[in-house]
């Protein structure tokens, strides 16, 4: 635009530490989500995770008769976590169908901090 800008160098830097957990759920595994359920609820006991957001993944939806997104959410019993926000997105890990949606939902959660 035919004009000269001076611009000034950054002193220091701003940090800012954001923690998400990402749990892949097996849907066809019902004999092993309490073990899940008690995992998940270890992990987010945990200091350091606090108030960390979840991102369920419910892999494995193209199978037939899996578990629902709300079979698992039920059984993890998600909306019990209130320190927690908390996303379960059903997907299928071999053609990657619902990962962009739990991702987006992920990244939503950062630009609305």
């Amino acid at each position: 635009m035919n004009e000269v800008v001076h611009t000034s160098p950054t002193i220091g830097s701003n940090v800012e530490e954001i923690v998400f957990v990402i749990v892949v759920v097996d849907s066809t595994d019902r004999e092993r989500i309490s073990v899940t359920r008690e995992e998940l609820y270890k992990m987010l006991s945990h200091e350091d995770l606090k108030k960390a957001g979840l991102l369920v993944f419910a892999n494995k939806q193209d199978v037939k008769e899996c578990m629902s997104v709300a079979e698992i959410s039920q059984y993890l019993k998600l909306t019990s976590l209130k320190d927690h926000q908390w996303h379960i997105q059903a997907c299928c890990a071999l053609t990657g169908e619902g990962l962009c949606q739990g991702l987006e939902w992920m990244m939503s959660r950062l630009k609305s901090r």
